[in-house]
């Protein structure tokens, strides 16, 4: 069974992961809520895996991964954090982390990461921020763009790249006639008179780039 040392400063959270972590398969040897004492506590134990958190009040967890590694070179580090943040993920594993994981991806997510640098791959896991809500108009603009078929949304997609209808139709592998249907058909949903206008709607509220 894999040894681990949590280092949390939540203490109410870190004890329930050592218990899930344990109903797991592993073995929690220590729980460390101060920094002062997380590089001793990894010293005495030589865990194979320390989880630890970027903040610890105002410390920061990050300035431990080389004290833990001086500590026990074997060990190995997984920092799980709040801090979804691409570049602190970066310096995590600058220096010397073997992975980097949201607290909000879920036990399931934590298990597979320690298992992932425990078989010496690299775990990376930042959990998306969530997309800000659409206003009033681009709710709108979505739900219409909602009726649109799949061709139909792909012919919108080329008339945002300016093609012509030739170019659609031999881009699409379709008849001029077929293409002319379902770019009427576009104007029709959308509520717009031209194939200028259909392009700048889509464009203004990013039908294309956003699920609808």
């Amino acid at each position: 069974m894999p040894h681990i040392v949590l280092c949390d400063d939540h203490p109410v959270f870190v004890d329930a992961l050592g218990v899930v972590l344990g109903r797991r398969g592993f073995t929690v040897d220590a729980v460390v809520t101060r920094v002062a004492q997380i590089a001793p506590t990894v010293a005495r134990h030589r865990p194979e895996v320390c989880l630890i958190d970027r903040n610890f009040g105002a410390e920061d967890g990050l300035a431990q991964i080389g004290p833990i590694l001086a500590a026990s070179p074997r060990t190995r580090v997984l920092m799980l954090t709040a801090d979804r943040n691409e570049a602190t993920a970066s310096r995590a594993l600058a220096a010397g982390a073997s992975g980097y994981l949201c607290k909000t991806a879920g036990i399931d997510a934590v298990v597979g990461a320690i298992r992932g640098v425990l078989a010496g791959t690299t775990a990376v896991r930042l959990t998306p921020r969530p997309a800000p809500p659409l206003s009033p108009q681009d709710a709108d603009a979505h739900r219409l763009a909602g009726y649109l078929t799949n061709r139909e949304r792909e012919c919108l997609a080329l008339l945002v790249d300016g093609l012509s209808s030739d170019a659609i139709a031999e881009r699409l592998g379709v008849s001029i006639t077929t293409v002319r249907t379902h770019v009427q058909a576009v104007l029709t949903k959308l509520g717009v008179h031209s194939r200028l206008e259909a392009a700048s709607f889509a464009v203004r509220h990013s039908l294309l780039g956003r699920a609808g």
